[in-house]
């Protein structure tokens, strides 16, 4: 490994046992008037000196609620609201760069099940599906960023969701922080800060029933349970969504696969009337476009899509029978 290389692994590495020493140390430390105390100390700096410490803890897992409600405390609901969304923002992006370049194999013992579902969404939808993921706390602010860090998601695309989807929890935990400071002090505009606070919460809250109706949800199939389907004489329509020069390449195509390319599925879905409640299961190369495919079908009305995993690739590596192989084919799409 080149020094270029070497030196940004080895920044990395030392950052990670920075935060986990600093973490073991002073976790029972940290409390508003700890904080108070040491950016006061800082003067101007604090702003700074409180981001650095809110990426520090989340590098070292360090629950962000504490930060984000002391930065509504200590900074207002404005500028709390701006440090802490790029604290959060800092530390995600760490946390992700250890887990892509330093700690992958650490990171997949502690994941678990977690890893195989983020990797999922986002090999069916990018930077989509990190958005919802910072929309809706479904999952695990800390682990979630080491996790994502494992996945195909560009280093930029990363950041830019992470940013713009965590400004409606940001702001929702610094006015609450807000609100509770002003409570003890007395301030006016206590209730307000409160019940706006309150409300995006509830919001977010209801963000996954209505992010489930806009993205459309599928399932996804395994290659054996469909082969198992299809011998068992399950009512169920392949639907295979590669050009018409790959649905006869060297790949194949599965017997009873009816071939519409994803490009012109929107003007072919008259082929698939009737069939809005039957399952249907969509195949590609590998599973990008049968993805985009299945958001497609979800929106048009059809409510049992399914999507063969990894597509015609995983059948083919399971040795399945194919039928129009022939010896070439273009194979740089997914």
């Amino acid at each position: 490994m080149s020094m270029r290389r070497f030196l940004p692994r080895l920044a990395l590495a030392l950052l990670l046992v920075a935060a986990a020493a600093w973490a073991t140390v002073h976790r029972d430390q940290i409390n508003l008037a700890t904080l108070d105390a040491w950016l006061g100390s800082l003067g101007l700096w604090a702003p700074i000196g409180y981001m650095v410490l809110y990426a520090l803890a989340t590098v070292a897992f360090v629950p962000g609620a504490i930060f984000a409600l002391a930065g509504g405390a200590l900074f207002g609901p404005l500028w709390g609201s701006l440090w802490n969304l790029l604290g959060a923002t800092l530390g995600a992006t760490l946390a992700f760069l250890v887990a892509r370049y330093v700690g992958g194999g650490w990171v997949e013992r502690k994941a678990g099940g977690l890893l195989k579902r983020l990797i999922d969404g986002v090999d069916a939808e990018g930077w989509r599906f990190v958005a919802f993921v910072r929309l809706v706390p479904l999952f695990p602010f800390n682990l979630s960023n080491y996790v994502l860090g494992l996945t195909r998601i560009p280093l930029h695309h990363y950041i830019i969701a992470t940013l713009v989807c965590m400004v409606p929890g940001a702001v929702a935990y610094t006015w609450l922080g807000h609100a509770g400071r002003g409570a003890l002090t007395g301030e006016a505009d206590t209730v307000r800060y409160g019940l706006l606070a309150l409300g995006l919460l509830a919001a977010i809250a209801l963000l996954p029933r209505l992010i489930g109706r806009m993205r459309g949800s599928f399932a996804w199939i395994e290659a054996n349970e469909l082969k198992r389907r299809i011998d068992g004489g399950e009512a169920v329509t392949v639907v295979d969504v590669r050009r018409s020069d790959e649905f006869t390449g060297s790949l194949g195509h599965i017997a009873t696969a009816r071939n519409i390319p994803v490009a012109e599925l929107d003007s072919r879905l008259t082929e698939l009337a009737g069939l809005e409640r039957i399952p249907l299961v969509l195949i590609c190369r590998t599973d990008k476009r049968s993805a985009t495919a299945a958001r497609t079908l979800r929106a048009a009305g059809f409510t049992q899509v399914g999507v063969l995993r990894e597509g015609m690739v995983q059948w083919n590596k399971a040795g399945l029978p194919v039928q129009g192989r022939t010896s070439e084919t273009r194979l740089e799409e997914g």
